[in-house]
């Protein structure tokens, strides 16, 4: 959804139109929340949990935290880390809190310098094309990897809500690096 809309906004559209789509598809996802429960509840349970940590299962959250925290600056060393046994899933939705528990914050700093260098590889690219299909392209592809790289870290960090997105080109999974 994210990366839809930056593509709009990149196309050049009229501001105003682009902030009543954007406001319309937002309340269109708050309705379909609330009116369907059933189907998309556990969206409520996991909103909840991140506003008031005390009503919910907060145990992948909690544990990400420890990891990051007793990791440190530099690590525990390759194969220290608890996080990746007491969590499940945490080589996809959590693999930043296990890095970082295992090789430091230090290193999750390079990671993310690396991901910012990418983009701006990218970006260079983009100003260098004259076809607009070709820009729409790059600006789609990077908007794709970089907001899910962020989503993923604030995740970790506690910053946003518990989402399973993975990080890109990093986390366990052939389906995620065959879509990336």
């Amino acid at each position: 959804f994210l990366t839809w809309l930056s593509l709009i906004f990149v196309s050049g559209i009229n501001l105003i139109i682009f902030f009543i789509l954007f406001s319309l598809a937002l309340l269109l996802l708050i309705a379909i929340i609330f009116f369907f429960p059933n189907k998309f509840g556990y969206i409520l349970i996991r909103l909840k949990s991140f506003v008031d940590p005390v009503s919910g299962n907060n145990y992948q959250s909690e544990k990400a935290s420890e990891a990051i925290i007793n990791g440190g600056f530099f690590g525990k060393g390759i194969g220290e880390g608890t996080l990746k046994n007491r969590v499940p899933e945490a080589h996809t939705d959590y693999i930043v809190s296990v890095i970082s528990e295992e090789f430091g914050v230090i290193f999750i700093i390079l990671l993310m310098i690396i991901f910012l260098f990418f983009a701006y590889q990218v970006f260079n690219k983009l100003y260098s094309e004259n076809n607009n299909q070709i820009k729409l392209i790059l600006v789609g592809s990077i908007s794709i990897i970089l907001l899910q790289a962020i989503i993923h870290v604030g995740v970790n960090i506690r910053l946003l809500p518990t989402t399973g997105m993975t990080l890109p080109y990093i986390s366990y999974g052939g389906s995620s690096i065959i879509s990336t």
